[in-house]
């Protein structure tokens, strides 16, 4: 479980990036991150995992104040918090395999990772982790020779290689066609499910987070204004988080993006009904 509370940042400046932000998610539960640019997503995500050093507050994983820890300690704490990246941040000269081994760097001594000879362990897990991402046939190929959604997918199964107590996502879908970028979405909802594992997806996409996150909250001016269920998203409520607008081509894009296949349908209803 993740728990957030009261996290301010202010930058050296004087600006204030956010503004005691508390909120809390339990496991396997997916919270769809959005607001408009410079509304604090990008920082809230980076005081998570503290590559940014919050100016105030707590932010606690499995009962751990990350916030407190340094050196060894905060290292540890990271290796629990798999990153899934907008650019995939994957190493393009590597095969897809060494680069899903990747996610064990934080695990093995460094002259394994720098000989690549992991522990069978950790190969087998990457096999199986490829297969469920849907690339068991590529394991060979350079990750400069894959199309976008391919290197998501080894983007995804590299976090996921980590053993990770928590996803922390960055625009997932916003470099892929809309097809690809459905797939996408489900596939990581679908893992966070199976593995009891919550996530925070920061995302533009808002027919998008309506359609597979679980929860979703709005942040403006580094504050929360909506925490709630995708449905709530009316015009209403997306006025108070992204200012005065037309929503009408929202609302077209999300009738749009409605799934179309039972199954899309049936894990929808679903989930819906689980937090009502």
């Amino acid at each position: 479980m993740l728990r957030v509370s009261s996290l301010s940042k202010r930058y050296k400046g004087g600006d204030e990036a956010l503004r005691g932000v508390s909120f809390d998610v339990p496991a396997g539960q997916v919270v769809a991150l959005i607001g408009p640019s410079g509304s604090g997503k990008s920082t809230l995500i980076r005081c998570i995992n503290r590559l940014v050093k919050p100016s105030g507050g707590t932010v606690e994983l499995n009962g751990t104040d990350i916030t407190r820890l340094g050196g060894r300690g905060l290292r540890r704490a990271r290796r629990l918090m798999g990153m899934i990246f907008q650019e995939y941040a994957l190493v393009e000269r590597l095969t897809v395999m060494e680069n899903v081994l990747s996610g064990r760097l934080g695990y093995v001594p460094f002259w394994r990772s720098f000989l690549r000879r992991f522990p069978q362990g950790d190969v087998d897990k990457a096999f199986a982790l490829l297969d469920r991402v849907g690339l068991a046939d590529h394991v060979d190929k350079r990750a400069s020779d894959m199309s976008g959604g391919q290197r998501q997918r080894v983007g995804i199964a590299r976090a996921l290689e980590q053993d990770p107590a928590l996803l922390l996502v960055d625009e997932p879908t916003a470099s892929l066609d809309p097809k690809t970028a459905r797939q996408i979405m489900r596939l990581i909802c679908e893992v966070c499910r199976e593995r009891g594992l919550p996530a925070i997806i920061s995302m533009h996409d808002v027919p998008l987070a309506k359609m597979f996150a679980d929860r979703v909250i709005g942040l403006s001016a580094g504050e929360i204004v909506f925490d709630g269920l995708p449905a709530a998203l009316d015009r209403a409520v997306l006025t108070e988080i992204y200012g005065e607008e037309d929503w009408t081509q929202i609302h077209a894009d999300e009738q749009a993006a409605t799934p179309d296949t039972p199954e899309d349908r049936h894990d929808r209803e679903e989930r819906m009904a689980g937090l009502t």
